[in-house]
């Protein structure tokens, strides 16, 4: 669906470049009109959404039957860590109004299930007494919005109703110029595991991020010959160097892998240090990269 969705943003829009539609999109994906993107991104906030406030949230309280449990747990998820009882936590709902709110939620495709990777602890025998933080630790699945645009609606928008409704918009973009960077991000990461399966050349079967109770890895997937691909995804304004491998390297030990391909994926590019070693083994992908997903047969 994602797909869809940034390619339909693509054709209506017409970004100048690729950077620029992802953080447009991370905005505006889903959005029902077309914006001019020669405009700065605060300005068009403000013009398309700020100044058409009343309408666009009578429409998104129709969508969510104007339900507060709903409402509560859409801002739990755009805002935490997208972990089920985290966002349940987060939203004070239990796990009973959780569970419906979510429920509905998914049946209306406006929330997606992510589900955990993660194994529980094995025992070395059947009486062995695990740590308390073992024990204690639940495995959680994740959730993440259908609509980019409805997720920066309940990160940015829905916290600053008052403000919005009395005409203030500073609260909002104070906080969009703070966040915007690590809130394109996770778009960013989305998008790449997109691009990994579109220009890979085994059939991915099992892709997305990883995470347990130590580790959490951007991209972790098996293709159907059984390779093994770790990735990391950095919508940062620099490029990125051997660091970022090493990072990668380390957590892939704490999970006793190892990968037969290394994917990086940076907004800015890469340091020439990285350049140099690009390989069949390592693979570098820049924010122009992606326009592959915009090709039907890439």
């Amino acid at each position: 669906m994602l797909l869809e969705v940034f390619r339909s943003f693509y054709t209506r829009n017409y970004p100048n470049d690729m950077e620029q539609c992802i953080d447009a999109f991370a905005i505006f994906g889903g959005f029902k009109k077309s914006i001019d993107l020669d405009i700065p991104i605060e300005t068009l906030i403000a013009t398309h959404i700020l100044d058409n406030y009343g309408e666009l949230y009578n429409d998104i309280a129709f969508d969510i039957q104007d339900d507060d449990d709903i409402r509560k747990l859409l801002s739990a998820i755009a805002i935490g860590d997208r972990r089920i009882h985290s966002a349940f936590k987060r939203a004070r709902l239990s796990p009973n109004r959780g569970s419906v709110a979510l429920s509905f939620l998914r049946e209306n495709n406006i929330i997606e299930l992510e589900r955990s990777r993660e194994k529980p602890p094995e025992k070395l025998y059947p009486k062995q007494q695990l740590k308390r933080e073992v024990a204690r630790h639940r495995i959680s699945h994740k959730l993440r919005f259908s609509s980019p645009f409805l997720r920066f609606w309940f990160y940015f928008i829905a916290p600053h109703h008052k403000q919005i409704e009395r005409g203030n918009f500073d609260t909002v973009l104070e906080s969009y110029r703070q966040h915007h960077q690590a809130f394109s991000g996770y778009i960013f990461e989305e998008l790449s595991n997109l691009l990994l399966k579109y220009t890979h050349k085994s059939i991915i079967i099992s892709s997305g991020s990883y995470w347990d109770r130590n580790v959490e890895i951007d991209i972790l997937a098996l293709d159907e010959k059984e390779k093994i691909i770790a990735g990391e995804c950095k919508w940062r304004n620099h490029k990125i160097n051997k660091k970022e491998l090493h990072k990668l390297e380390e957590k892939c030990q704490k999970l006793v892998l190892s990968p037969d391909l290394i994917v990086l994926f940076s907004k800015r590019g890469f340091s020439n240090e990285l350049l140099s070693i690009a390989s069949d083994t390592l693979k570098l992908y820049s924010a122009e990269d992606f326009k592959v997903l915009l090709r039907d047969n890439p």
